[in-house]
């Protein structure tokens, strides 16, 4: 039996996979490397000495998707894929429905017909939008602002729906705060496409000489230096959270929702602060006008997935820091290879190939 990993290739996927492996399971991915390199996959294979099977294919793909069930014995089923920048989102929103709901649907479909019921999905704080108050807990009026959180929402009450109407389903929604950090071997991290739009990979360009300086968008917020406030979690740390969520989802029938998050917010200074001192290097920024949409503060209230998941968070910002900077020092160019390239070297299993292992 094994699990499915839809988006395994990407940032949050490729490291719940080495944690999968670490703990036993069986892995499949389904990535169609839209915005992932397979060479993670490779990394994930040498870091765990173990066997994955990769399909290159689309959620969309419904032939495909159906392709995978058929041939494999499914458990479970984690889901990453999806498209997941705010500001293009904004930009492409008919292309981030059709393809983050559209696809969850077929996916779930597909899932009903071959009786697999088991469902972990990766949702987002985006989806509780400027929340009046912190900690945020599962509790908490949703309202997302952009359409990348919308989709989100979205996805979690169709999964509602879902279980509403047969409760034979077991359906984890884990919503994510801040990932950051890498594996601490080096061989695993943050690879965005151009210029980074999450904080640490772009630190982290600055510091190599890679960009000219940061950008801070406003230092005039209510918060102890005037800079906002997030919960950022090393994506390691997040990785196990999907392990212990799978265990239990495995066990207990019903529909669970979880923040995944420290408990406790850093501002965008104290980052930049806590990576000048792991790497020695100093981060050039500038400030800049408020993006539109930004909360001052924002933070998880992590009890109830403490208290019912036995999982917390371990590792501190230092820590966090320290393992990005190991990874962009190691692999200054990113994973580098292309996909097209990779797949030469590495065949991968599709809907009309043999199926393969990568090894």
């Amino acid at each position: 039996m094994a699990i499915l990993v839809t988006g395994g290739a990407g940032y949050i996927g490729s490291h719940t996979i080495v944690e999968l492996l670490n703990e036993g399971f069986e892995v499949i991915v389904i990535d169609n490397f839209t915005n992932s390199n397979p060479e993670s996959i490779n990394r994930a294979i040498q870091i765990t000495g173990r066997e994955i099977k990769v399909y290159n294919t689309s959620l969309l793909d419904s032939e495909g998707l159906e392709d995978v069930f058929l041939h494999n014995k499914i458990q479970a089923v984690i889901h990453f894929a999806g498209f997941k920048a705010v500001g293009e989102s904004v930009l492409f929103p008919l292309e981030y429905y059709h393809n983050n709901v559209s696809g969850t649907l077929l996916l779930c479909q597909t899932m009903q017909r071959h009786n697999v019921k088991n469902l972990i999905f990766s949702s987002s704080a985006t989806v509780y939008g400027a929340p009046d108050k912190v900690p945020i807990s599962e509790d908490f009026p949703l309202n997302a602002t952009n359409p990348y959180g919308r989709t989100k929402l979205m996805i979690e009450e169709i999964l509602t729906d879902l279980y509403q109407s047969d409760n034979s389903w077991s359906i984890t929604i884990l919503r994510y705060f801040n990932p950051i950090g890498a594996h601490e071997s080096g061989k695993m991290g943050e690879d965005p496409a151009g210029i980074p739009n999450n904080l640490i990979p772009y630190i982290s360009k600055v510091a190599i000489g890679e960009l000219k300086e940061l950008q801070i968008f406003g230092v005039d917020y209510p918060t102890k230096d005037g800079t906002g406030v997030r919960d950022y979690i090393h994506v390691v740390d997040l990785a196990k959270g999907h392990v212990k969520a799978l265990n239990q989802n495995m066990i207990l029938k019903g529909i669970n929702t979880y923040n995944l998050g420290t408990g406790r917010g850093y501002s965008v200074l104290e980052i930049v602060k806590a990576f000048e001192k792991v790497s020695g290097r100093s981060i050039n920024y500038k400030i800049t006008e408020r993006r539109p949409g930004d909360v001052a503060v924002s933070f998880a209230n992590p009890e109830k997935a403490k208290k019912e998941l036995n999982w917390e968070a371990e590792r501190g910002i230092d820590q966090m820091c320290a393992d990005a900077w190991h990874w962009q020092t190691n692999n200054p160019n990113g994973y580098e290879k292309a996909p097209q390239i990779m797949e030469q070297e590495f065949p991968f299993v599709s809907s009309n190939e043999r199926e393969i292992f990568l090894k």
